[in-house]
C-alpha cells in the first residue's frame, strides 16, 4: 500500500512537469506582455495575495514565468495561467518591502516561446495592517432578487466568507454596511423591504432598530460612524431609478429627497437639526473627520425628479459637531460649489490620519456609480487645494472609496473593465499626496474567476480583522417582529 502511494505521487509529479514545460530557444521582445490583469509597474503592500495573471491571447498554451527580487529571492510558476505559490510570494513581497519584484514572462504559442520584456511591481515602504475587505456582492439586475450578499476577504490569500446573503433573507436588499474607521467591532448595516431593519451591532451583540419615526421620511441608510463610537450619522432618503430607451446609458439612479440625521447608540435616539433636515434641498452622504469635530455632506436642490434629472449638481458642505453635547454648530461651510462648478461633489471619505478628503466628481447626480465621468479627487486638509487623482482614474466610473486604517491604501469600485461590473481596485497614497497605479483584487485563475461572475462589489471597505457575524442570529431576529423603535430627541 505504501509504495502504491508513493508510485501515485511520483507519477503525479511527471505529470505536473509535462503540463508546465520549461522555455527554450525563447526569441526575446521588447514589449511588456499583454495580461490580465494589467499588474505592469503597479505599487503592492507586502503580504497581499498573489497577483496571479493570464495573458490576453488565448492562443498562448504554456507560461513559464520568473519573479526575482531587487533586494533578494526568486520564485517561478509554470502552467496556462500564472499560479504563484502563496507562501512563496508572500515572503518574497516581505523581503523586497520598499524595493521591487522583476517579472519575466515566456510564452510559448503555436509552439514557439517568446519572452517578453521585464516588468515591475512595486513592494511598497507602506505596509496595509489591515486582515481585509468587506464588499456587497449584487448582480445589477435592478431587481430584488438574485442572491444579493455582504462577504468578506482575506487580503493575504484568496479565501472569501459570505457574511449575509439573501439566501438567508429572501426578497431582501442588504446594503450600507460600515465599520468604525475599519473596526468591526462596531458595525451597522441596513436590510429593505419586508419585515427589514437597521442593524448595529458592538462588540458582537446584534440589535435591530427601526429606525422610520414621524419626524423622518424614511428609515436610515448611508452610515458614518462618529471615531469614539457613540454616534453613526445616517442618510435618510428615498432612491429612485429610471431607464433610458435607444441609447448606450441604461439607467439613471438618483435620490430624489433626503436628510440627514444622527443616531445616539447609547439609548437610540435620533438627534435632528434642522438645517440638515430641509424640504427643498436633498443631503446625503454625511461622514466624520478623524478628529470627530466636523461632518461633511453633499447637498443639492430637491428637483423634479425624473424629469430634471440632469439638473442635480451636488455641492460638498460640511458643519461644526461638538461630541461632548450631541449638537452641530451654527455655520454651514461650502468646501466645493457643485453649482458654479457645473459639477456633482459626493461620497466624502476623509483619510483617518486627518491629512487628506477624498471625494468623487462627476458631472451630475447624487449617486455616482451610474455616471461613466466620474472620478476620485482629494483635498489637502490643511491648504485646501485639490486634485484629480489621473493615474487611478479610468474612463468608465470609478466610485465609492475608502480608506485603509493607517490612511496609506485606498480601495475603490471601478467599471473599467467591462463598462457594466463594478471590480475592486487598490491603490496608495504618499505624504504629498502622489497615488500608485491600482491593482485589481487578485483572484487565483484572474481571467476565469471575473469572466464567471456576474456579479458587481460596491461599497467596499478595509477591515482590521476578519468579522465576527453571527447569520443565525440575524436571520432569527429579521424573520421576528421584535425592533427597538427609536425615538427623537
Amino acid at each position: 500500500m505504501r509504495h502504491t502511494v508513493v508510485y501515485t505521487i511520483f507519477a503525479c509529479i511527471l505529470i505536473l512537469e509535462a503540463c508546465s514545460p520549461k522555455a527554450k530557444n525563447s526569441v526575446k521582445a521588447d514589449a511588456y506582455p499583454e495580461i490580465y490583469p494589467d499588474y505592469t509597474e503597479v505599487t503592492i503592500p507586502a503580504g497581499i495575495a498573489p497577483l496571479n495573471f493570464n495573458m490576453m491571447d488565448s492562443k498562448v498554451d504554456a507560461l513559464d514565468v520568473v519573479a526575482k527580487g531587487s533586494v533578494s529571492g526568486e520564485i517561478t510558476a509554470r502552467g496556462k495561467y500564472v499560479d504563484f505559490n502563496i507562501k512563496e510570494w508572500n515572503k518574497l513581497t516581505e523581503q523586497n518591502k520598499g524595493g521591487c519584484i522583476l517579472v519575466t514572462v515566456c510564452a510559448r504559442k503555436d509552439g514557439e516561446w517568446k519572452q517578453y520584456k521585464d516588468f515591475p511591481i512595486y513592494v511598497s515602504k507602506y505596509s496595509l495592517e489591515d486582515w481585509g475587505l468587506t464588499y456587497r456582492r449584487i448582480p445589477p439586475g435592478y431587481e430584488v432578487g438574485g442572491n444579493i450578499g455582504m462577504y468578506q476577504r482575506d487580503l493575504h490569500s484568496f479565501d472569501e466568507f459570505a457574511m449575509m446573503t439573501e439566501t438567508a433573507t429572501p426578497e431582501r436588499c442588504m446594503n450600507c454596511h460600515t465599520a468604525n474607521r475599519t473596526d468591526p467591532s462596531r458595525i451597522t448595516m441596513q436590510v429593505r423591504h419586508a419585515k427589514g431593519g437597521t442593524l448595529v451591532q458592538r462588540d458582537g451583540k446584534q440589535e435591530w432598530l427601526n429606525t422610520k419615526t414621524d419626524s423622518t421620511k424614511a428609515a436610515c441608510s448611508y452610515a458614518y460612524w462618529h471615531p469614539e463610537g457613540d454616534y453613526i450619522a445616517f442618510s435618510a432618503a428615498a432612491v429612485g431609478q429610471n431607464f433610458f430607451v435607444g441609447t448606450y446609458k441604461p439607467i439613471e439612479v438618483y435620490h430624489p429627497w433626503g436628510n440627514i440625521v444622527l443616531l445616539d447608540t447609547r439609548n437610540y435616539e435620533l438627534v435632528t437639526d434642522e438645517r440638515l433636515m430641509t424640504s427643498d434641498w436633498v443631503e446625503i452622504f454625511p461622514s466624520f473627520s478623524a478628529d470627530g469635530k466636523t461632518l461633511y455632506y453633499s447637498t443639492s436642490i430637491a428637483y423634479d425628479m425624473p424629469a430634471e434629472f440632469a439638473k442635480v449638481k451636488c455641492s460638498l458642505v460640511s458643519i461644526p459637531f461638538d461630541v461632548k453635547t450631541g449638537k452641530f454648530g451654527e455655520k454651514v461651510d461650502t468646501l466645493l460649489n457643485g453649482p458654479k462648478d457645473d459639477m456633482s461633489y459626493v461620497l466624502a471619505r476623509p483619510s483617518y490620519d486627518g491629512k487628506w478628503l477624498m471625494y468623487v466628481r462627476c458631472s451630475r447626480s447624487n449617486f455616482p456609480i451610474q455616471q461613466r465621468d466620474a472620478d476620485l479627487y482629494i483635498m489637502n486638509l490643511s491648504t485646501m487645494e485639490t486634485k484629480c487623482l489621473d493615474i487611478v482614474n479610468s474612463n468608465e466610473s470609478d466610485t465609492y472609496p475608502n480608506w485603509s486604517s493607517n490612511s496609506r491604501w485606498f480601495v475603490f469600485a471601478s467599471k473599467r473593465d467591462d463598462t457594466m461590473y463594478t471590480r475592486l481596485y487598490i491603490s496608495s497614497i504618499d505624504d504629498e499626496g502622489n497615488v500608485t497605479k491600482p491593482f485589481l483584487l487578485p483572484q487565483r485563475n484572474p481571467l476565469k474567476y471575473y469572466n464567471a461572475m456576474f456579479d458587481a462589489y460596491n461599497v467596499p471597505d478595509f477591515t482590521k480583522v476578519k468579522v465576527d457575524f453571527d447569520i443565525h442570529e440575524a436571520q432569527r431576529q429579521l424573520f421576528s417582529d421584535q425592533r427597538i423603535n427609536v425615538t427623537v430627541r
